[in-house]
């Protein structure tokens, strides 16, 4: 009974609220379009929180694929990504990217979110930190490409600078309508509605740049032939794998920025995309390599997932399929060939990000659901040339330049040894280090390594 009675109460204090609430409200009356413009600010965020967890899916997968001994510096430069990245586009990036834009080429007002002073609108509050996650993915998609022999001070500055001028100028050219600006490739009716070319290739032509500049991991080439340099845990890469294709339904239908019935068609397409990437990359490389390559089938599916992000709104669930297809055999393919140059890119960011990215922009305009147009493919394919001519040229001088001022390449011996204890004084498994051993083959598999700064450790890890 008396249970009931605190029910009874509890409900009519509710009921009571609601009721003040309705009595209050009658200078503003509810409607439709109130509704729906909460709703549009309820879904915008809650996408925002799932490109967000994205970032948690870039270092478990960045982690896996690389070696135990840098586990700890690649977490830093993965939280450092958004802590950076989120200050950097709050001053400067979404003013460049949204901001009005007389010419067509960046931004010039909005900067601090100045807008919301002046016009009082709170809109700009959810739409920037929509944007704000896109933009720490872009960058973070470099810090797998040059992982295990870049300083971590180099990084942290060209982080800033990516979030702060290089992603946002292209985003200005195909985005900036979106909020103040005009950019010029929007204006030629460029599509890309979720990003595999603002995002994802720019990030991959970025990565592209760092991964020259730096130059390849010791040991990673003999006499000019690629060598494998296995990750440390398949596991950790898998989880975040499931992660980001999870943040991918923030990702795409997010960009909708509105809550309607578009979202559906963009999740179907996202999953389809995915999956049909996942399973090409498995047969594919069972064909050509013997046996079906774990490493290539998760790139396979985040391939399918970047592939589809230009075209999520405007292609069928069949294109996207073969959209998916396509790119877990084009990521495949895209790997080795930078391996055959030289480049070395330990978790496959350029191919993943900056080559699927570009296929996926060029998809969208062949399998544009309102009919085959020779123009549109154009513009698609100016798009293109214009990411890879911005993010890689503007990178490559930053990274030039980084290189010539301050450094960008640990030592020899810092390499070697592991990044976690050369910057930052500690181990991601402590209790894999034992000081006293010498030689990897004094003890077995699944013990630990030689102790900090031994050259040993380069091939227990």
């Amino acid at each position: 009974m008396k249970r009931t009675s605190q029910r009874a109460v509890c409900l009519a204090g509710v009921l009571a609220l609601i009721l003040w609430g309705v009595a209050g409200a009658e200078d503003a009356p509810v409607t439709a379009d109130t509704v729906q413009t909460h709703l549009n600010y309820v879904w915008t965020l809650i996408a925002a929180f799932l490109v967000f967890f994205m970032q948690a899916g870039f270092a478990l997968v960045e982690i896996g694929f690389t070696r135990a001994k840098n586990a700890c510096n690649i977490l830093m430069k993965n939280l450092m990504d958004f802590g950076i990245g989120a200050l950097a586009y709050f001053f400067v990036g979404f003013g460049i990217m949204f901001g009005i834009s007389k010419l067509g080429l960046f931004g010039t007002t909005g900067f601090l979110l100045s807008d919301f002073a002046e016009a009082k609108d709170p809109w700009v509050y959810a739409f920037f930190l929509f944007q704000v996650v896109f933009a720490a993915t872009a960058t973070t998609i470099v810090s797998g490409a040059i992982a295990e022999r870049t300083k971590f001070s180099a990084y942290l500055l060209f982080s800033g600078l990516m979030t702060a001028i290089v992603y946002p100028v292209f985003g200005s050219w195909a985005w900036g309508g979106l909020y103040k600006g005009a950019g010029w490739l929007e204006g030629l009716g460029f599509i890309d509605f979720a990003g595999s070319t603002v995002v994802h290739s720019i990030g991959g032509w970025a990565a592209l740049a760092g991964a020259i500049v730096v130059g390849p991991r010791i040991g990673k080439f003999k006499n000019g032939k690629p060598q494998a340099i296995p990750g440390h845990s398949i596991p950790l890469a898998t989880l975040g794998v499931f992660i980001l294709f999870f943040g991918w339904f923030g990702f795409n239908p997010g960009s909708t920025t509105a809550g309607n019935t578009d979202i559906a068609l963009i999740a179907v397409t996202t999953a389809l995309a995915g999956a049909a990437g996942s399973v090409s990359a498995v047969y594919y490389t069972w064909a050509r390599f013997g046996k079906p390559d774990v490493g290539m089938v998760l790139n396979g599916c985040l391939a399918g997932l970047v592939g589809i992000t230009a075209g999520c709104a405007n292609v069928t669930p069949l294109s996207a399929v073969v959209i998916g297809l396509a790119a877990g055999i084009l990521v495949t393919e895209s790997v080795l060939f930078f391996d055959r140059i030289g480049v070395d890119d330990p978790v496959g960011a350029v191919s993943v990000h900056g080559v699927c990215g570009a296929w996926g922009t060029l998809a969208a305009g062949l399998f544009n659901a309102k009919g085959f147009d020779l123009g549109v493919v154009g513009v698609q394919l100016l798009g293109i040339l214009a990411a890879f001519g911005w993010g890689f040229g503007s990178s490559l001088v930053l990274f030039k330049i980084l290189k010539a001022t301050m450094g960008i390449r640990v030592s020899e011996e810092e390499e070697l040894s592991g990044l976690d204890i050369m910057e930052h004084g500690l181990s991601a498994y402590p209790e894999f280090v034992f000081p006293e051993r010498v030689s990897p083959a004094a003890q077995p598999l699944g013990h630990s390594g030689p102790r900090p700064g031994s050259r040993a450790v380069e091939e227990f890890c």
